[in-house]
């Protein structure tokens, strides 16, 4: 009886989940291995080298954020729940967020993920323009309000303000609103 050889999508999970824990320079063959608890030599059964896990690694996160992203949110009938619930597969504290900021931290020291990055935040603006031109006609007021809404969605990650008298999620619902042109809800 064979030994059962470690599956192909284990060394890219593993690889991404080291990509969040420690950054791309701890994404080690010999490291993966050792967090797998199997020896090097079934990588080399799925992968030549280190980069081209790196680039797998890559192309499950862009399949993950982008293609299943638009499938599942396309089966929303009403716009701007599309961009939410894009916003939150994406963006909210899961798998998929710490991914991408992983992500984005490589794509600053790496031209061809900056590039991969690119593609994936056009894809997503391109998304927002679409939706927000659903209800807004100005050109210029699509394109800021994208930009805008991606900049929330990106940036209050990094954000570590108080808002006297309001939680950061009661804050965050109202700038969506007013992004997504829909009336305030009342506080809950």
């Amino acid at each position: 009886m064979g030994v059962a050889r470690t599956p192909r999508e284990a060394w890219i999970e593993q690889g991404l989940q080291t990509l969040v824990d420690s950054g791309v320079e701890a994404v080690r063959i010999e490291v993966l291995a050792k967090q797998l608890g199997v020896t090097k030599g079934g990588f080399y059964g799925y992968f030549p080298n280190r980069a081209a896990l790196l680039e797998a690694m890559l192309d499950v996160w862009e399949r993950e954020s982008t293609d299943e992203v638009l499938e599942t949110i396309a089966r929303e009938d009403d716009p701007r729940d599309r961009i939410t619930l894009a916003g939150q597969l994406t963006l909210s504290p899961n798998r998929l967020l710490a991914i991408d900021l992983a992500i984005r931290d490589w794509a600053r020291r790496d031209e061809s993920v900056a590039a991969r990055l690119r593609r994936v935040d056009d894809r997503r603006m391109a998304l927002l323009r679409e939706t927000i031109g659903t209800f807004c006609s100005d050109p210029d007021e699509i394109e800021a309000r994208s930009l805008l809404a991606f900049c929330l969605a990106i940036g209050n990650q990094f954000l570590a303000a108080d808002h006297p008298g309001r939680t950061r999620a009661q804050v965050l619902a109202r700038a969506s609103a007013i992004l997504l042109d829909r009336p305030a809800e009342p506080d809950r």
